[in-house]
């Protein structure tokens, strides 16, 4: 799963509500076909690996996909049944955060309705709406 190397802060804050919408990476830069956010949210490494697999086995690991979000915010989580205070807990997993927009993976090198199809198999796997779009000539 995607994760970053090394961090500044091993703990962040979670930070307020995310609004908005995204001003870069929001249109179809790398491939001719791109998964596009309509929601804002936060998408875990673990969602985005099981849509990049859903994608590879639909297109038969045929064509190309780009991942253009990548998961470089920690996520904390303490122990089941345990007391309020003590601090914070440890790191558990690593999200990203998505605004309105932003495009979340790119495919090149198949015919459109694979593409389209893989990219629905795809939005099943995150946690927001999504919408296909396909690359203006």
């Amino acid at each position: 799963m995607l994760m970053p190397r090394k961090v500044k802060h091993r703990k962040v804050q979670r930070g307020g509500k995310i609004r908005g919408l995204a001003t870069k990476g929001n249109e179809v830069s790398f491939g001719s076909f791109g998964l596009k956010s309509l929601d804002c949210g936060l998408i875990s490494a673990r969602q985005i690996e099981a849509s990049r697999r859903a994608m590879t086995r639909y297109i038969k690991r045929g064509g190309k996909i780009w991942i253009r979000i990548f998961p470089d915010k920690p996520m904390t989580k303490k122990g089941d049944e345990t007391p309020m205070g003590k601090g914070k807990g440890s790191v558990d997993h690593f999200v990203a955060r998505i605004k309105a927009g932003r495009m979340l993976f790119e495919m090149d090198g198949v015919p459109e309705k694979v593409a389209q199809e893989a990219m629905r198999l795809a939005s099943h796997k995150l946690g927001l709406k999504t919408k296909f779009i396909k690359k203006e000539q």
